[in-house]
């Protein structure tokens, strides 16, 4: 197709061909032009510069350069036909190729070539299977592409690096093609002018075709302004909205139930409580809706804060919803504020305060009668607290005057359930977002860049304070024994403990099948032994609380949590527990998030290095909730020279969840901190680091803000504007609010 009539829209079958058009939308989610320019190298390779072959993994998809050291071609024994094995080197290791009835003339000793497989393993030497292979041109000037750098896409089975890069050279084959195809560029030539950025042809040219590392690290300092400034563009846009919306005032009153709930705390509140409280008192009191994050250490007390802006829009006549991610979380929720309350959460009641409310509970596993009764309090503005997992957004439910919606641990719940709930007020309600997962200022910015951010990091008076030790079971078998021994001692003392598990047991559910308080393997983990690493399975809460039963916590009451459980026998249990009914509770994370019982001392994490940094705090937080100092014991079969021995050392060293954040930030893929549908092609982010780019997206985040507050705003920038509106097309946008 010549370049005067391609487009960035032109669908890639008028470029490519039917056949690899339709590899490339199913495998890669390519469809148009746009979508091919965008999709960046994730390598570079040179001729001896290539990762070294032996540090391959097997199952590892990769595309290796090497040069061919020894071709050999032999019937095969057993049936008809030949085999081919092709030893390949890199200058630092070697690896087989292995073709049935194939013949390469062009396979010869000396050649070099671009080989694409998924590596696998025969007698103890890495291997590929029928690879793809691309030899380099004879023809080239063998100095020339030595020094070159090749790009290395990412590919797939049936869409290789090399047809990529051919598939490009038909799109654009020259700087000029690239500049005629690019030429609307989305940052203003103001703040590429402020940034000393070069223009969006000359850098998508360059990232495709760099002559030196220089020029790939000049154009991904570009692109990722791209991205940056469309990401805080569209979270300015966002704020901006928000705060045209006319919402309710619900100031405070003097001898309401805001003054009550002071009243029955059973507790001084923190300086970092009331200053929070005083935060979000004034901003509930104007019209104009509150868009709130409050973020905070494990146990610092979020819940007592979003219980005061509760009562306060309950005394101005509004309701308030606290949303919860799982029915554990939602029952304890309400169990507390009822408790906390009493009377004043009994109103209508015998024994209640007509001067209070109501605290009702709606989850989807209430029988028919209570969910009708639950229903009508909601409708008639008789509950003024309604506490909730998913089951608040179904249609049935409509409140009286919803006034305040309270979203507890966000990184559960996406911006469309959010919008669900705020949508049920007659007039946008407040919200207030609780995380307990400390966000670095970069992910803040770029993530919850359309909340104002609060933050509360000290810890309640009393506390007694989290111990932390790895037991590494592989090099000190003994020390297992000693923890169990723990546990019996907290026991004695009239204390409890859990036990924590990745996975449930026996016939575990497919991750698309998890009830509602899901859990078994985390990020992404398969519950299933990986058979290229034989890797054992995780250990299963089944399993253990049998094993714990029958040998090291025997006579001890032993009871198991998970997400199999019926919502009732999840709340009889946690009751029991709470109750000190039983002494040790074996639990997949289903105990994770908010879980309150200030009995429990000792936590023992199974198999700790199946968990990430953050879950590993938040599960930490659920002991020494009370007077009483805590200890949490990771057991991992890991070395503690390795990369993951020395992540759970870093983990035990600290408790400090910001600290943490970075090292989880470090540690884990960026597709992992925005969420698995958050990152890549549904966000936009291909470039950005959040670790590393902290002043780009501050400055990003500067220029938005600037933007927006012109006269004209985008309209006096088309190109910017039709970037953010094709980011914020279809459910692309979802991410934004998520983390």
């Amino acid at each position: 197709m010549s370049s005067d009539v391609l487009t960035l829209d032109t669908p890639l079958a008028k470029v490519v061909g039917d056949r690899t058009a339709k590899a490339m939308a199913e495998d890669l989610h390519l469809h148009v032009v746009r979508d091919l320019v965008r999709h960046y190298p994730s390598r570079y390779a040179r001729r001896g510069e290539m990762t070294a072959l032996t540090d391959l993994q097997v199952g590892d998809r990769v595309t290796v350069l090497g040069q061919v050291r020894k071709v050999d071609t032999r019937p095969m024994r057993n049936r008809r036909g030949s085999i081919t094995e092709v030893t390949v080197g890199d200058g630092a290791g070697s690896m087989r190729l292995v073709f049935f009835n194939h013949k390469h003339a062009r396979m010869v000793v000396g050649a070099w070539g671009l080989f694409a497989g998924t590596v696998s393993s025969w007698h103890g030497q890495l291997q590929f299977n029928h690879p793809d292979c691309q030899l380099l041109d004879e023809s080239t000037d063998a100095a020339e592409w030595a020094s070159a750098m090749l790009p290395i896409y990412p590919a797939s089975k049936n869409v290789s690096s090399w047809v990529l890069q051919k598939s490009l050279k038909l799109v654009f084959g020259s700087p000029e093609t690239a500049d005629q195809l690019l030429d609307a560029d989305p940052v203003p030539g103001d703040v590429r002018r402020r940034h000393g950025l070069m223009p969006l042809a000359r850098a998508i040219w360059l990232k495709h075709h760099p002559e030196t590392p220089e020029d790939v690290e000049q154009a991904d300092h570009r692109l990722k302004w791209d991205e940056a400034l469309v990401l805080q563009v569209t979270l300015a846009a966002r704020r901006r909205a928000a705060a045209l919306e006319p919402g309710i005032a619900r100031p405070r009153r003097a001898g309401g139930l805001a003054d009550a709930v002071d009243r029955v705390l059973p507790f001084q509140l923190t300086d970092g409580q009331r200053e929070v409280g005083e935060a979000l008192a004034a901003e509930i009191a104007r019209e104009q809706p509150m868009h709130r994050l409050l973020q905070g250490e494990v146990g610092s007390g979020k819940t007592v804060v979003a219980l005061r802006a509760m009562a306060q829009v309950v005394d101005a006549g509004g309701q308030a919803a606290l949303l919860a991610p799982t029915e554990v979380l939602a029952a304890q929720h309400a169990r507390g504020i009822a408790g906390l309350l009493g009377p004043l959460g009994r109103a209508g009641e015998l024994d209640g305060d007509p001067e209070g409310t109501r605290v009702t509970l709606l989850t989807g596993s209430l029988r028919a009668a209570a969910r009708r009764a639950a229903l009508a309090e909601v409708a008639d503005g008789s509950a003024g607290i309604v506490v909730g997992t998913h089951a608040l957004l179904s249609e049935g439910v409509a409140f009286a005057d919803l006034g305040l919606v309270v979203v507890d641990e966000q990184h559960r719940f996406g911006v469309e359930q959010r919008d669900r709930l705020r949508a049920k007020g007659t007039r946008p309600p407040h919200v207030l977002v609780m995380t307990a997962t400390p966000i670095p200022r970069t992910v803040a910015m770029t993530v919850y860049g359309d909340l104002e951010t609060l933050t509360l990091r000290q810890l309640p008076a009393g506390r007694g304070g989290v111990s932390s030790s790895v037991v590494p079971v592989a090099e000190k078998p003994g020390w297992l024994s000693r923890a169990w021994e723990r546990v019996r001692e907290e026991v004695a003392q009239g204390r409890q403990a859990y036990v924590v598990c990745p996975r449930i047991g026996d016939d575990e559910p497919a991750a698309g099948d998890q009830p509602e308080d899901a859990d078994g393997a985390p990020d992404g983990t398969d519950p299933a032994a990986d058979p290229a690493t034989d890797r054992r399975p995780p250990l299963a809460v089944l399993d253990v609380a049998e094993e714990l039963r029958a040998g090291p916590l025997a006579g001890l009451r032993v009871e198991v949590l998970h997400g199999r459980l019926t919502p009732e026998e999840k709340e009889a249990r946690m009751r029991a527990f709470a109750a000190r009914e039983v002494d040790v509770l074996v639990a997949t994370t289903v105990i994770e998030v908010g879980v309150d019982v200030p009995n429990a001392t000792v936590m023992v994490v199974m198999d700790a290095d199946r968990f990430g940094v953050s879950q590993l705090h938040q599960l930490r937080g659920r002991v020494a909730r009370g007077k009483h100092p805590g200890l949490c014991l990771l057991v991992s079969e890991a070395s503690t020279s390795s990369s993951t021995g020395v992540r759970l050392a870093q983990v035990a060293a600290t408790t400090d969840g910001f600290e943490l954040a970075r090292l989880d930030l470090e540690t884990r893929r960026e597709g992992d901190v925005l969420g698995a549908a958050q990152s890549g092609r549904r966000s936009g982010v291909k470039l950005l680091s959040l670790l590393h780019d902290e002043e780009l997206i501050a400055e990003a985040r500067s220029e938005a803000a600037a933007l927006l507050e012109t006269d004209q705003g985008l309209a006096a920038h088309p190109e910017l504007a039709a970037a953010v509106a094709a980011l914020n097309a279809g459910d692309r946008a979802d991410w934004l609010e998520r983390a």
